[in-house]
């Protein structure tokens, strides 16, 4: 059976709901009438509707009001004051309205607002605001949150944006709706994201970015060369080494455009195994390769 008891810590008391016999990954484990597993953790000043599911090892904080039809897959950590709107999906070790990463923050009871249809994956982080900074942190409607994002104290995020894995947002910063603000990207404090912008992968953003763009970093990315001492490394023999270094001194040290070296490759008799692998990989190409 599960037992409830009352823990008091320094700062609150809180519900503790115990693992009962069934698996924690069970959802013959979740109690019917509010879909809680056992093993998560409810603040009595939690607002949880019985539509919402908690998975095993969430803990929900003081102050957090949830709206109907709700899923914490588990793991999920929430702090209040938070108010997160319905049908939102909440993925594994994501952290969501902690204190704000600020040295100047002192405790204030700043808030997060998230509104609804939201999908926010594994490891995602997003902070409540500031005192100074207006807050409040707020997340639309109908976004994409990937794994590893990070949303900074007093940021707005409108309806249907997506932030793609691991990019970064520092505080105060604004990204209108329908938006796209691609992997490993690092977005300045108080930077404004126009609404219908795309930007690329690994893009450094410090000034606001148009909307309708598509803005990204110049990529000179070049192939230079063959991997010689990895293919050593598995065994490859010298003369076919050598045959592979042919091929590429055509394919990126002419003066053929690609196609033109491919013929050149598939008119020299004895060209190899691997050779022919490399024409195929490149005629197979739908983008284009790197050369």
């Amino acid at each position: 059976m599960t037992r409830t008891t009352a823990r008091t810590t320094a700062r609150t008391s809180v519900s503790v709901r115990r693992p009962a016999a069934t698996s924690p990954s069970s959802d013959d484990a979740m109690t019917p009438s509010t879909n809680v597993h056992p093993t998560a953790i409810i603040h009595p000043r939690a607002k949880v509707p019985s539509s919402c599911k908690v998975g095993p090892y969430c803990v929900i904080g003081p102050d957090v009001e949830l709206g109907e039809d709700c899923r914490l897959v588990s793991h999920v950590a929430i702090e209040g004051p938070t108010k997160i709107g319905a049908e939102n999906a909440f993925f594994p070790f994501c952290a969501i309205g902690m204190d704000p990463q600020d040295i100047t923050y002192n405790g204030e009871p700043t808030r997060l607002e998230i509104g609804d249809h939201n999908e926010i994956r594994e490891c995602v982080t997003i902070s409540r605001g500031t005192a100074k900074g207006g807050g409040v942190t707020k997340v639309g409607s109908h976004t994409l949150i990937m794994a590893y994002a990070h949303i900074g104290h007093d940021t707005v995020i409108g309806d249907h944006c997506m932030l793609v894995n691991g990019a970064t947002l520092a505080g105060h910063v604004i990204v209108e709706e329908w938006a796209v603000v691609g992997a490993l990207c690092p977005v300045h404090q108080f930077v404004r994201i126009g609404a219908h912008a795309y930007i690329g992968g690994g893009t450094t953003i410090t000034q606001d970015v148009l909307p309708f763009s598509m803005t990204s970093a110049a990529r000179n990315t070049q192939a230079y060369g063959i991997n010689k001492v990895g293919l050593e490394r598995r065994g490859f023999s010298p003369e076919r080494i050598r045959k592979i270094h042919h091929a590429y001194k055509i394919l990126l040290a002419s003066k053929l455009n690609t196609s033109q070296a491919l013929e050149k490759l598939k008119s020299e008799a004895d060209r190899g195994q691997d050779v022919e692998m490399l024409i195929r990989f490149i005629e197979a190409s739908e983008r284009g390769v790197i050369k």
